[in-house]
């Protein structure tokens, strides 16, 4: 057995980008930092890691890198962009670099882009200067940017390393062994899957499925006793002779009454793939159904859309069952929507402790779950002639995921196994009733879960399981949730499946907090190296003093640099109450609050609403100012309420065109009670235009 120490190089390239796996004798790679897994996070670990002089590897158990940011998710979900520091800002700020080069334009121009696609949605729409970002991209761009970083760093990366066993002695591994022989000793060991199984083998707690309400206190955890969202709209009958609970379900519903609302369950939020699809037909590959496709097995998607169009008198759009939205060069990042759609509900549960031949097997399950779904809406006679003219216009880009044949090479695994630690992230610190103080990095995203199972609930279908609440503002992570606990694993860290509850995971797992919370990990591991120490051990003041020389950012401040510090008290848009999807951006530089605002997207119209309820130390007439950055492209009849506790709400109308004030509108002044008792809603009913929102000033009036 060859023995490697690893001072250069070992990923390979054929041309710029394609990785391939080292077909060579087993060896031994000898290490001061081994990341296992190749996501975005375990890349960015490694790249952190070899900035900071530490020799380092990456063994990924599949045969690319990037996770899902390379994998498909080229529509950056974050909740508020200007969290994001470090690394991963700096992986955003070379997606820009890129587009920014009138070379990277080949199927439509840079111009058409945000002016068709809506630049709220890519977050950008100047692309000059260093410090521009840009927050949608194709997949081969983010392989290329990351490659890029890899190659500067001199990070080697080795494919296909499957994880067989860990040697540990006393409460440190020493080493761990792949399938094809290899074996990789480090002083420092850094779990990046999505899976969680290095930590598992090495003997770490860890959790899978939704915890009870009552283990942490929380109220959005466990079964749920609603879901309204991503729901079925209209009655279907779930049975497979109609009427007759004895005949038995159709396909892709779950036996089970679905449990007692609150308490836990195995079963984790369901996975798909993100689909980067085109309607450009020069660039766009034939829709292949699945091997055996059998249009049966989608009787009830069939029975749903016959019912939608008998309760509502018109049929569905195509966009009621999925969500694209638009990359560049006329691609997508396709999601799920609505109550069926391309989530695989109840088809992942054994996912997380499975094999790596079961996992595969999911995965492909998945993928023709979903290209059957597709098949089915394209050619079926059962499917409204408009929902079917509309998807035979799609298929996926040519230029993409060749390797497999256009197909994303990266299952979305939302959730798997997560660490149970010292401390473990919950509800509480997504809503800011606790904050910890050794923060790595900062979360932002809206407490999510997609849909965890589908069952029959008085007689009709029901999804069951999803969530979406955001947390008041961005807030920090702990270093302590991305160690175990000291009697488990003292040189072990683990920055992708940390120590959180589901519905807190739900808010943390987005790819730019993967590669935060990477960066972090690698350089906690370069100061336990330096100081001979566990990972437990770290002296949190010096990473912290480490991480913000690095650019990450720990503390989340609502007043972006630059701007006046406003007098009242101030309620950021990231700590309002939203409903419906607010899109969030940055591009008008007149805001006043924060590192950016959110838009309606000008859509959705009388479906999107933001509440802003201000926490006023004392009772006593206030001056309440509403902050939109005004531009020509604003509605100019605005729906603003001012309700207080115990009295009938006031409506005003605002014109967020106007300029005059610079976008802060006074409503006048008003008496108001001590505490959360007053509420500013924002609505987009009855606008013709964009309406945004930035903040709001409750000023005393002395």
């Amino acid at each position: 057995m060859a023995r490697v120490k690893v001072r250069f190089p070992l990923l390979l390239a054929v041309g710029a980008l394609t990785l391939v796996p080292l077909r060579t004798n087993a060896e031994v790679i000898e290490v001061e930092v081994c990341v296992f897994g190749g996501t975005s996070g375990g890349l960015a670990a490694g790249v952190q890691a070899a900035r900071l002089g530490r020799t380092v590897v990456v063994a990924e158990p599949g045969n690319s890198v990037g996770g899902l940011t390379t994998g498909g998710l080229g529509a950056t979900d974050i909740g508020n962009k200007a969290a994001i520091g470090g690394l991963a800002r700096e992986f955003y700020q070379r997606i820009a670099r890129h587009y920014a080069k009138d070379a990277s334009w080949k199927l439509e121009s840079r111009a058409d882009y945000f002016a068709l696609r809506k630049s709220g949605q890519s977050g950008a729409s100047d692309l000059s200067g260093t410090n521009a970002t840009m927050w949608t991209f194709e997949p081969h761009v983010a392989a290329a940017v990351f490659h890029d970083m890899l190659r500067e760093a001199r990070v080697p990366v080795y494919l296909e390393q499957r994880l067989v066993s860990v040697h540990k002695e006393g409460l440190r591994i020493l080493s761990i062994r792949m399938e094809n022989g290899n074996e990789y000793r480090a002083r420092i060991f850094i779990d990046a899957t999505y899976e969680g199984d290095l930590m598992a083998k090495a003997g770490v707690s860890y959790h899978v499925g939704r915890e009870a309400n009552a283990t942490y206190g929380e109220t959005l955890n466990g079964i749920r006793a609603e879901t309204p969202k991503h729901q079925f709209i209209v009655p279907v009958d779930p049975y497979l002779k109609p009427g007759d609970p004895s005949s038995g379900l159709l396909p892709f519903i779950q036996p089970g009454d679905g449990g007692v609302p609150g308490a836990g369950d195995h079963r984790v939020q369901a996975y798909n793939y993100r689909l980067c699809f085109t309607t450009n037909a020069a660039n766009r590959m034939a829709l292949e159904p699945p091997p055996g496709y059998d249009p049966a097995r989608y009787e009830l998607l069939a029975r749903y859309l016959e019912a939608w169009v008998a309760s509502t008198n018109r049929p569905p759009k195509l966009s009621d069952f999925w969500n694209p939205i638009w990359m560049p060069n006329q691609k997508t990042d396709i999601n799920n929507n609505g109550g069926f759609s391309t989530d695989f509900i109840g088809a992942n549960y054994d996912y997380p402790e499975a094999s790596y031949e079961r996992r595969a097997q999911i995965a492909r399950e998945h993928e023709y779950y979903i290209r059957g779904f597709l098949t089915f809406l394209a050619t079926s006679p059962r499917v409204p002639p408009s929902v079917r003219a509309e998807m035979q216009q799609w298929g996926p880009a040519k230029d993409e995921f060749q390797a497999t044949g256009g197909w994303p090479n990266q299952l979305y695994v939302r959730e798997a196994r997560r660490m149970v630690s010292d401390l473990v992230m919950t509800e509480h610190h997504c809503r800011g009733r606790e904050k910890v103080a050794d923060s790595v990095g900062l979360a932002a995203y809206n407490m999510d879960s997609h849909n965890c199972q589908r069952i029959v609930k008085n007689g009709r279908v029901e999804n069951e399981g999803d969530v979406q609440v955001p947390p008041m503002s961005p807030y920090p992570i702990s270093y302590r949730a991305l160690v175990p606990k000291a009697a488990e694993c003292e040189n072990l860290l683990v920055p992708v499946c940390l120590a959180a509850s589901h519905i807190a995971y739900g808010s943390i797992r987005m790819e730019p907090v993967f590669m935060i919370l990477g960066q972090s990990a690698a350089t906690a591991a370069s100061l336990a190296i330096a100081s001979g120490t566990s990972v437990q051990e770290v002296d949190y003041p010096t990473l912290r003093t480490r991480l913000l020389a690095d650019g990450q950012i720990l503390e989340w401040r609502p007043t972006a640099p630059g701007q006046a510090r406003l007098s009242g008290i101030v309620v950021d848009d990231t700590e309002a109450e939203k409903e419906g999807d607010w899109t969030p951006s940055a591009n008008v530089t007149s805001r006043q609050v924060g590192g950016g605002y959110v838009h309606d997207n000008n859509a959705g119209k009388g479906r999107l609403s933001l509440t802003y309820r201000p926490d006023l130390p004392a009772a006593g007439e206030y001056e309440v100012v509403l902050l939109s950055p005004p531009h020509p492209n604003r509605a100019t009849n605005v729906l603003v309420t001012l309700a207080i506790a115990g009295r009938e709400a006031a409506a005003f109308r605002v014109n967020q065109r106007d300029s005059s004030r610079a976008g802060a509108t006074s409503l006048g002044r008003f008496r108001l009670p001590a505490g959360r008792q007053t509420a500013l809603t924002v609505s987009n009913r009855d606008t013709t235009d964009y309406v945004v929102a930035d903040g709001a000033q409750f000023i005393p009036v002395r």
